[in-house]
């Protein structure tokens, strides 16, 4: 089925998110977590950072959505995170994987192996990551991209393909895919790589559209989710004197875009 992302698709899932919040279990970074956790709530959902072994498993049953975010991967959140993903494939729960830094740093690089092979809902990265964790490259410079994202498409189209998830590119203009039909976005401003967790909390934004998304809608939901981060950013910048006023503006206009906002400003293709 071709999908269309319109503003009415993406306000209509957006309004989902703040009438049924879903409740997103992440478990990502030491460096992100408080703004990961406030991106969550501004948008109308419930976050909850349950990362240690024993109880991450028991939790991504419950949970309406997990995020999996490898930016810092220490000994015990690796378990966790391997506890988390199995049991959300076990209970149906749909999850994110975001590939951090992976193909340049050893420890995660296994560690994203382990877990697509677990089948993520969805897998979040820059053109970098993506095209590492395809096994087409060796990363990026660290956590920053060295490649641009049409360049990753034939790596996002194999990991669709392989693993039955949909792929999202993050860049000047985001590609986002199943691997049979590919979307691409270009809102967003330069000042999200300048706020830390601006990359990552789409990832946990992400898990939870995929939380309301009707049966075989996680095309639509992923698309959603990235349309309505990059959409927000923009009149954030605009009333922004630098990267820490777009940081707070960010999270007000997260919490208070509608409809016409996304009529007015979404750019798809």
């Amino acid at each position: 089925m071709t999908i269309r992302l319109t503003p009415l698709t993406v306000s209509t899932l957006l309004d989902r998110v703040r009438t049924e919040p879903p409740l997103v279990q992440c478990l990502t970074n030491a460096v992100v977590t408080n703004f990961t956790a406030n991106v969550l709530l501004a948008l109308g959902a419930a976050p909850a950072m349950t990362d240690i072994p024993g109880e991450a498993g028991p939790f991504a049953r419950a949970a309406s959505g997990v995020l999996i975010n490898l930016g810092t991967p220490h000994e015990e959140q690796r378990r966790a995170m391997l506890e988390a993903a199995e049991a959300a494939n076990d209970a149906g729960t749909p999850w994110v994987l975001d590939p951090v830094a992976v193909g340049s740093l050893p420890v995660r690089t296994a560690l994203a192996a382990e877990l697509l092979a677990l089948r993520p809902t969805a897998i979040r990265g820059n053109a970098s990551e993506i095209i590492a964790l395809a096994g087409l490259g060796t990363g990026g410079r660290g956590v920053d991209a060295t490649d641009d994202p049409e360049a990753a498409l034939p790596a996002a189209l194999l990991l669709a393909e392989k693993h039955g998830s949909v792929v999202a590119v993050s860049g000047p203009t985001d590609l986002i895919t199943d691997g049979v039909q590919t979307l691409r976005i270009s809102n967003g401003d330069a000042l999200l790589t300048r706020v830390t967790g601006g990359g990552c909390a789409l990832g946990a934004v992400t898990a939870a559209f995929l939380a309301v998304a009707d049966d075989g809608g996680a095309l639509a939901a992923v698309a959603a989710a990235t349309a309505v981060y990059t959409v927000a950013a923009e009149p954030a910048a605009q009333a922004s004197s630098g990267p820490g006023s777009f940081a707070a503006g960010f999270l007000d206009a997260l919490a208070s875009l509608t409809g016409q906002d996304l009529e007015q400003r979404l750019v798809t293709a």
